[in-house]
């Protein structure tokens, strides 16, 4: 997808609906994190029209996880985490992000 600044979209709008036709979206950046995209009408209809079973895809999706987190092995999960003290959240935030920079490591190569 294009990615304009905001500058650059405020200046040169023009161009930037003409990335729109031909890409379908275009990307907005303020200080270097996107803040909007902007879509082609014929983008914005497809989503309109899919909006109705993505929705009710993400319903169905949230009630599984919450039915997943009504067992007797979440709970007790749960309590563990709310009955941990500062040192033990520390210890596993520090193990957490070992695993992730592991776990980046071995996809970079």
């Amino acid at each position: 997808m294009p990615t304009f600044t905001a500058t650059a979209a405020k200046n040169e709008f023009g161009r930037v609906l003409e990335a729109v036709a031909k890409k379908g979206a275009v990307a907005i950046t303020r200080h270097d994190a996107t803040k909007a995209v902007l879509l082609s009408i014929d983008e914005y209809e497809t989503l309109l029209a899919r909006g109705g079973r993505a929705l009710d895809a993400l319903t169905a999706e949230f009630d599984a996880l919450l039915d997943g987190m009504q067992t007797a092995r979440a709970r007790k999960a749960m309590k563990q985490v709310f009955d941990a003290t500062p040192g033990r959240i520390g210890k596993a935030a520090v193990a957490a992000a070992a695993a992730a920079r592991t776990a980046e490591g071995k996809r970079r190569r």
